[in-house]
């Protein structure tokens, strides 16, 4: 059995496949980049006016007014004779010549004149490269793409991006009483609510992830199993990893000749956590109560998929603030970990937290991990956000 961070170490010391695609840019959000981008081009790319008014050669109020307009997106190239102005739209390249843009709104047309009060040279034009220049990193290697990302890359012409591919992720529940939430069920059954809670959260984490149908309790249906699924970098099981008499999880992976990388983890809920290796496929293996399972998962299964992704960022999210409620009493003989939610100032654990419960887990966006000597809440404190990741390894034990 091992302590949480010697777990942890384990998982972020795990050399992973660096399989490559290109995809076009449009379907690469939430995709790994796998290699560097840089601007080829600057941005703006001519100068341009910042809103619509006049563009001036000079800075005395009384400048001749030409009786044309530049619009965005104009080809034509102007340019302005001393003592001249020319009306301009707004993202229009400035013509030649031009010192200032001043916005319409603060000028007064005599005739043919342009009369306005002081303004400084430069104002309201948008510079070439102003807001990224040629040879500047656009998207750092290992970084998970969001729309933002996806916009920096089509404004340099970008069509195609070089990814990694997902990670194939298998999810196996074993356990004879569990129904899946679209059958009918018996009095003697119950639905079975976390093999959709890990498809969803893999999903979410950028797997790509299949699941197989309940496996019966016994050895052979298990094996079965587990092969169908070692073509997948990473197979979650949850049940059956205890020592009950229908237990089977641990002996028929054994008899795989699974490599363990940590057989337990000292923590609670969620001893029975392990995770090893057949092949080239990771095995986590989670307990069957939905709590445990799921502080297991966020805990050690969540780091372990953003590295098979090759995110930079894998590592936990730890955010320093102050518990809710004062004087919170603690009593456990090994480390564990509290639900709670976290509000953006304390972090208030759960009222009902046992390994059993499901009704918790829509309630949480973080969890506090803590020393088993810890007695009470009344500090501040280091939380793990379950939607946020690092590129900086911390000490997540408080």
């Amino acid at each position: 059995m091992v302590k949480i961070d010697e777990a942890l170490e384990t998982i972020y010391q795990q050399i992973t496949k660096k399989r490559v695609e290109i995809i076009p840019l449009q379907e690469s959000i939430n995709r790994v980049i796998a290699q560097e981008y840089r601007a080829k081009l600057n941005l703006p790319s001519f100068d341009n006016s910042a809103m619509d008014g006049y563009a001036l050669s000079c800075l005395s109020s009384g400048v001749r007014l030409r009786d044309e307009t530049i619009y965005a997106g104009d080809a034509k190239e102007y340019r302005l004779a001393q003592d001249e102005a020319i009306k301009i739209m707004t993202g229009a390249r400035v013509p030649f010549g031009c010192i200032a843009v001043i916005p319409q709104e603060k000028v007064n047309i005599d005739s043919d004149r342009l009369v306005f009060d002081e303004i400084k040279a430069g104002v309201n034009i948008r510079k070439i490269g102003e807001d990224v220049l040629t040879d500047t990193q656009l998207i750092s290697k290992g970084k998970k793409l969001n729309g933002y990302d996806i916009a920096l890359l089509a404004s340099q012409g970008i069509s195609y991006v070089e990814v990694y591919q997902k990670p194939k992720v298998t999810i196996l529940s074993s356990g004879e009483e569990l129904k899946a939430f679209y059958e009918p069920i018996l009095s003697h059954q119950i639905y079975n609510s976390n093999t959709p809670m890990f498809y969803a959260r893999a999903k979410e984490l950028g797997a790509d992830v299949t699941f197989l149908n309940t496996s019966k309790d016994n050895e052979e249906s298990l094996k079965e199993a587990i092969n169908m699924a070692l073509t997948s970098d990473l197979i979650i099981t949850t049940g059956g990893a205890s020592v009950g008499d229908k237990d089977f999880t641990i002996s028929a992976l054994k008899a795989l000749g699974m490599e363990f990388l940590f057989h337990k983890v000292d923590i609670k809920p969620g001893k029975p956590t392990s995770l090893g290796k057949i092949g080239d496929s990771f095995i986590a293996i989670l307990a069957g109560n939905p709590l445990a399972a799921m502080i297991n998962f966020e805990l050690f299964v969540r780091p372990l998929i953003l590295k098979l992704s090759n995110d930079s960022f894998f590592y936990h999210q730890l955010i320093e603030t102050k518990v809710a409620s004062e004087g919170y009493k603690i009593k456990r003989a090994r480390d564990g970990v509290i639900l709670g939610f976290w509000n953006g100032r304390f972090f208030k654990p759960l009222n009902k937290q046992d390994p059993f419960m499901i009704s918790p887990l829509s309630l949480a966006n973080a969890m506090l991990v803590l020393k088993s000597s810890k007695e009470e809440l009344n500090e501040s404190v280091k939380i793990i956000h379950l939607e946020l990741q690092s590129d900086i390894f911390e000490d997540i034990i408080n």
